[in-house]
């Protein structure tokens, strides 16, 4: 027969287990909410140097009535590589706060953030096809990559074709905490971005 200092040992014991485990600190959660954009910026830069292309789109009021517009088509010489940076901006906020630099926090966070890219057929030389928005595995030449070693987006590279050509160019930036992979695409995760610019080759 259990004596009584037993028994009270074997609560004390228990109380203590249930105390020790309670109080663990939980793991932190992923943010899974969209970044607040207000403005998109492209610069397409030649290699070997000259002029760079700049085109930007901006909704001044982020997730407000007015909409997204572009500054411009996207104009780009025939038979030319190119290299194009990616920045993104918050300009609800000072210049000088962490939020206002979105790119920062895509670079940082690169391991849950992609970029998507789709584009009328046959505009590019490199990358050929139309884009990966539509399949994960389209050919995109990406860069950058995150720690994982899995692509960015925030620099490609593009080569264009040597005839004129007429079309769209469109940008998806895609939110993927814990859910990045080879093969996430378009339709995993939160969209944080998605705009269609004009674009001529000539």
């Amino acid at each position: 027969m259990r004596t009584a200092l037993q028994i009270l040992f074997r609560l004390a014991t228990g109380f203590i287990f249930v105390m020790f485990f309670s109080c663990e600190t939980p793991e932190p959660v992923k943010e899974a909410t969209p970044e607040t954009i207000t403005r998109l910026q492209l610069t397409f830069t030649p290699d070997g140097g000259g002029d760079p292309i700049i085109v930007a789109a901006t909704d001044p009021d982020a997730e407000g009535v007015q909409e997204i517009t572009a500054s411009d088509s996207i104009r780009l010489l025939a038979s030319v590589n190119y290299e194009l940076q990616i920045h993104v901006f918050n300009e609800l906020v000072e210049p000088a706060a962490p939020e206002y630099d979105i790119t920062a926090e895509i670079e940082e966070e690169g391991d849950e953030h992609i970029l998507l890219f789709a584009w009328t057929e046959n505009t590019f030389a490199s990358p050929t096809g139309n884009g990966n928005i539509d399949w994960r595995n389209d050919d995109v030449v990406y860069l950058d990559t995150d720690l994982n070693g899995l692509p960015l987006g925030l620099r490609t590279s593009w080569a264009t074709n040597s005839s004129v050509i007429k079309g769209d160019f469109r940008i998806v930036l895609k939110h993927q905490p814990d859910l990045k992979s080879e093969n996430s695409g378009a339709d995993t995760g939160e969209t944080d971005l998605d705009f269609t610019f004009g674009l001529r080759i000539d």
